[in-house]
């Protein structure tokens, strides 16, 4: 989404080098609140749901990730749906919980190499949307959220990605979180900023995805925003945008493997919240 807006603008940045955003070109509806995941080598970007023109949405658009342009119809969703989270193993991608008409447990996937309507996987612990997520290939992650009794959760949850099943506990992020972004280099995800139900949070925290366990504090974004979006390399993790009221063009970035503080990447096209991202190789 954008800062006066349900967008549908996709921008792009080479992850090892810092610099501004470039227009990549235009999802096929202006929405906000999507999921995000790339696979099939790393190949493809899809965007799925959303909210825009006054709806939820079920739709599923796909880039090829080496070449700008338009978003293309993939499939869609087992149900039209918005804040919700996606991760990937490469082949498969998975999407879990967000908002119907009601809160959601539904994690569901899709096999990126052939273009098709999402199929059910199992379910979260519990209904949870404005959650984020990040993968090895094996497992998936789904942090934060909240539920329908606005709740805010601080749970990790995991899933196998190539075994459909129920999504089993992790362990405890450093506080409770909804709006927050995650992102991962396969073996180390970071999870950074969210609102704990009264403030921003810049705090950017970490777990060895191999392993359950708490999360750990990593370092501290460059400003405290919620609503931003993340996505990595192998070697580097990029936050972008986020706000509520005071919306942000900034980027942020960090070396995955060495905690420590955000550093300045560069600026996005215009300042945006409530999009996503995804990465290639």
């Amino acid at each position: 989404g954008g800062g006066g807006g349900d967008s549908n603008v996709i921008d792009y940045v080479a992850i090892p080098t810092p610099g501004n955003a470039t227009d990549f070109g235009d999802l096929i509806l202006a929405s906000s609140q999507r999921a995000a995941f790339s696979g099939d080598n790393s190949s493809k970007g899809l965007f799925a749901g959303g909210f825009g023109a006054g709806s939820n949405s079920a739709a599923i658009d796909v880039v090829t990730i080496s070449t700008p342009g338009n978003g293309t119809d993939f499939g869609d969703l087992l149900a039209a749906a918005r804040s919700l989270a996606a991760c990937s193993n490469g082949p498969r991608g998975v999407i879990g919980g967000g908002y119907t008409s009601v809160y959601q447990d539904v994690i569901q996937y899709v096999t990126i190499a052939s273009a098709g309507n999402a199929t059910d996987f199992g379910d979260l612990l519990a209904v949870n949307a404005y959650l984020s997520s990040c993968s090895s290939d094996v497992r998936g992650l789904f942090v934060g959220g909240r539920d329908q009794f606005n709740n805010k959760y601080n749970v990790i949850q995991y899933i196998t990605i190539a075994t459909t099943g129920n999504a089993t506990d992790f362990g405890d992020l450093t506080a409770v979180k909804v709006d927050l972004a995650a992102c991962s280099n396969g073996t180390r995800g970071v999870i950074a900023g969210g609102n704990n139900g009264s403030n921003d949070l810049n705090v950017i925290e970490y777990v060895t995805i191999a392993s359950t366990g708490n999360a750990t504090d990593f370092g501290d974004l460059t400003a405290a925003r919620q609503h931003l979006s993340a996505c990595a390399n192998d070697t580097r993790g990029v936050f972008a945008g986020g706000g509520y009221g005071s919306i942000s063009n900034v980027i942020d970035y960090i070396t995955i493997d060495t905690v420590g503080n955000a550093t300045d990447f560069g600026d996005l096209t215009v300042a945006r919240a409530d999009s996503t991202s995804c990465s290639g190789t």
